[in-house]
């Protein structure tokens, strides 16, 4: 006989569900995620509500590259997986551009993508922004995942994150289709099925042979040189790569994101005699740093005779070694760990780099730094770019926990050489690819996931590609100040169309335009300098104040080179004009 239930009989307890919103959320929390950056949308505006209520920080930016290019830095600056969160198909395709160039740049970065089903995607039957977005993202990152089930959220949203930040760092691409975030489980067991990310970057301890090896070859050499590229920056590391260099007594060259390690003004700092201790060392220690073309791939005329020098390496990816020449000694692990173990293979007794070679290097760095002295000081009017990052060289000396991001070409260029750092981590710029329009959101990831105050040096062709997120700054209310280089154009203001037509010639913009009105329009500070006096004390009132701020700074038109320093990159046509 069936047992009945009185209609008076109270009714069984409901289960407690859960759903795709609240498990990514909970996903994200457990493991210590504090801030999302992207463009609400569908189908992710209600997560980025949902996750703004549980206390993360949702910073909602103008344009995905922007966002995703705050997600990027953030990873850079804290070695944790920066998060962006985009819409499918145009908004994915546009954060897409950031991870790539976060891989490039071994950032640790999360794209996060809502999408379309599969079953239509697969037959393409035209769904709403279709596209099959984890086919394209997987040839530009470092690993690609798609999430299907609710269950699977935790265990999706763990290797995301041990993928971004294990061996060598860079972008990861998770894919959620719109079902699942109305997916729905059991609370109980969807609590069960999240993941905190045990020991996701673990130390990778070099080999006692390799440090050896590497140790034999640095003693033998006359004229040693140490190269420090951002991954050594990345590492955090600076205690025991501070103590290796003076240690060792060899002269150091710091890449541009390595800048401040050691302060630039540190007396075995080479970066003011750059080509003298490139062309003549015999024996190179990379630390963090690859022979890519920013180091001229290690050989041509920017370097030795070919074979006149050694190379010891230290990369915590093996297929670095040897990219572009024989690395005598390579050391594959994390740069702390292979930093440490140098110094105890060192011992007490070291000998330190030759007298006569690290005389030599600080004889030349001192005529060039003489040189450049009276660049520095110009005042001409209207400006030029040696006069205006004099100006702001003084600034981040007299301010060396703010922050720098610099793009542009010439602005860039030049402002590596000029403005000095003296503090690690401090210095943000485009990086490996070196491309353009990283600025506005370096620059707010900087604020937000530091509190220090930040300086964007911007080329105005470059200020162009990210420009509207002075909104975003004006929005959150950072202390960002803003200097547009305006010298009326791309490298230069004063190109002519060659066709004598109308148009003006490519690389012009609009002369005298202002560009600290737009800070103004969303009640920012909007400051025009003409004179570097009063770039300079723009700059100062605008960091003092904390209030966003953009500065017009007015160069000269004719200031200016093709490409910066790497013109010889463009190509040239070998047809003559008959």
């Amino acid at each position: 006989m069936l047992n009945t239930v009185a209609k008076d009989e109270a009714p069984a307890a409901e289960q407690e569900l859960t759903d795709g919103f609240h498990l990514i959320i909970d996903a994200l929390k457990l493991n210590g995620v504090e801030t999302i950056y992207g463009v609400p949308g569908i189908p992710i505006t209600d997560f980025g509500r949902m996750a703004q209520g549980a206390g993360i920080r949702v910073i909602s930016f103008r344009h995905e590259q922007n966002a995703g290019n705050a997600a990027a830095i953030a990873g850079y600056l804290t070695k944790k997986p920066g998060i962006c969160l985009t819409v499918s198909a145009p908004g994915f395709l546009n954060g897409l551009t950031a991870l790539a160039n976060a891989t490039t740049n071994c950032f640790p970065m999360i794209l996060i993508s809502g999408s379309s089903e599969r079953e239509i995607v697969d037959l393409q039957q035209g769904d709403y922004e279709e596209m099959d977005q984890l086919a394209i993202a997987k040839p530009l990152c470092k690993a690609a995942f798609r999430v299907l089930h609710a269950a699977d959220i935790g265990i999706g949203v763990a290797r995301a994150i041990r993928a971004a930040v294990s061996g060598r760092p860079g972008g990861v691409y998770l894919d959620l289709p719109a079902k699942l975030f109305s997916q729905t489980m059991e609370a109980n067991a969807g609590a069960k099925s999240l993941v905190k990310v045990i020991d996701a970057a673990p130390a990778q301890i070099p080999a006692p042979d390799a440090v050896k090896r590497a140790l034999d070859v640095l003693k033998s050499a006359k004229r040693p040189l140490i190269i420090l590229g951002k991954g050594a920056a990345y590492a955090q590391a600076d205690d025991a790569i501070r103590t290796l260099i003076e240690k060792s007594g060899i002269p150091f060259l710091p890449m541009s994101m390595a800048k401040g390690l050691l302060p630039d003004t540190h007396p075995q700092c080479a970066g003011a005699a750059r080509s003298t201790v490139l062309k003549e060392s015999d024996v190179v220690m990379l630390i963090g740093a690859r022979l890519n073309w920013l180091l001229s791939h290690g050989k041509g005329k920017s370097w030795g005779k070919p074979g006149s020098q050694k190379f010891i390496q230290i990369d915590i990816e093996p297929k670095e070694m040897d990219s572009n020449i024989e690395i005598a000694a390579p050391v594959v692990g994390d740069i702390g760990s292979c930093v440490s173990a140098l110094l105890a293979g060192m011992g007490d007794n070291w000998t330190p780099a030759p007298a006569d070679w690290t005389g030599a290097v600080k004889t030349k760095k001192d005529e060039n730094i003489a040189k450049m002295a009276p660049k520095l000081m110009s005042n001409a009017v209207p400006m030029d770019y040696h006069g205006a990052l004099g100006a702001l060289r003084t600034i981040i000396r007299e301010r060396p926990d703010a922050i720098l991001v610099n793009e542009g070409a010439n602005t860039l260029d030049l402002a590596r050489g000029v403005i000095d750092m003296y503090q690690p981590r401090k210095r943000l710029d485009v990086g490996t690819w070196g491309v353009m329009g990283i600025g506005m959101g370096f620059a707010v990831a900087a604020a937000i996931e530091t509190g220090k105050p930040v300086l964007a040096v911007e080329g105005d062709s470059a200020f162009g590609f990210s420009g509207m997120e002075v909104e975003t700054i004006c929005r959150y209310n950072l202390p960002v100040c803003v200097v547009v280089f305006n010298n009326n154009g791309i490298y230069r203001g004063t190109d002519v169309n060659p066709s004598g037509g109308t148009d003006v010639a490519t690389t012009v913009f609009v002369r005298d335009a202002r560009y600290d009105k737009m800070m103004e329009a969303f009640g920012g500070v909007g400051v025009n300098a003409t004179t570097p006096d009063e770039l300079k004390r723009a700059v100062n009132a605008a960091m003092d104040s904390g209030k966003p701020t953009l500065i017009n700074a007015v160069i000269d038109p004719t200031a200016g080179s093709e490409s910066g320093r790497i013109g010889n990159l463009n190509p040239q046509s070998v047809l003559k004009k008959k």
